[in-house]
């Protein structure tokens, strides 16, 4: 199909990329990239069946999504979405900065003892109650790798019911923590379960003799070393 429209008039190219579903066009480009669909779910931070499944247009990506397909293709949102006159043209990114941090923090990143780095973020990601956080351990691999940078959404004490399921930035008797945040009720008591993605790592078990609380919930990956 590649070949066929290459072999069309400009004309006729324009009107069929203005059909393109959303699934068809980041397939076209990704093959125009030369990457395949595992390439991009790396660097993108999702599954590649989801990545397929959005390419057939049985899945429709979030906001966040999209803006990860983006980075991992090297292109800003617009052309992926196929909007405005200027779609096919690759536009600068408008980015703005926050805290880069190489530790969870013990309270708001503006006030972070540590020395602040600052990391670029596209602007819809961007907000006051967000920083960004490297990673520097295997426990949620194959989701996030070491050397990741993900955007965090500061929410102190957040309770975990809320968060279920959620990858989140913990602090348990102030030992900071990144992993899946659950909870179950045994009996008369509550139990928070800590889970990382490597299936290497233990679940950790947090009763309520434990000074445990969620500092911040993470979003989405905003970087990986390729």
């Amino acid at each position: 199909m590649y070949c066929d429209i290459m072999a069309r008039k400009p004309t006729e190219i324009i009107a069929i990329r203005a059909a393109e579903t959303l699934g068809r066009r980041v397939r076209r480009l990704r093959k125009e990239c030369r990457l395949t669909q595992a390439d991009v779910a790396r660097a993108a931070g999702i599954n590649q069946g989801f990545l397929s499944e959005i390419e057939r247009d049985r899945r429709n990506p979030s906001a966040n999504t999209l803006g990860a397909l983006g980075l991992a293709l090297g292109l800003p949102e617009a052309v992926l979405l196929g909007a405005g006159q200027d779609h096919d043209a690759p536009q600068p990114f408008e980015a703005r900065e926050l805290p880069l941090l190489g530790s969870i923090p013990a309270g708001p990143p503006s006030e972070c003892q540590e020395q602040l780095e600052l990391f670029p973020v596209l602007r819809h990601l961007w907000a006051p109650d967000r920083y960004c956080l490297r990673l520097s351990f295997d426990s949620m691999e194959p989701t996030l790798k070491p050397d990741d940078i993900v955007l965090v959404q500061y929410r102190p004490d957040v309770e975990p019911e809320h968060v279920q399921g959620r990858i989140c930035a913990c602090l348990v008797d102030n030992n900071p923590t990144l992993k899946r945040v659950s909870v179950e009720y045994h009996t008369d008591h509550r139990v928070v379960i800590l889970r990382g993605d490597n299936p290497r790592i233990p679940p950790s078990i947090i009763d309520e003799t434990a000074r445990f609380s969620v500092q911040g919930v993470v979003l989405c990956l905003v970087s990986r070393m390729l």
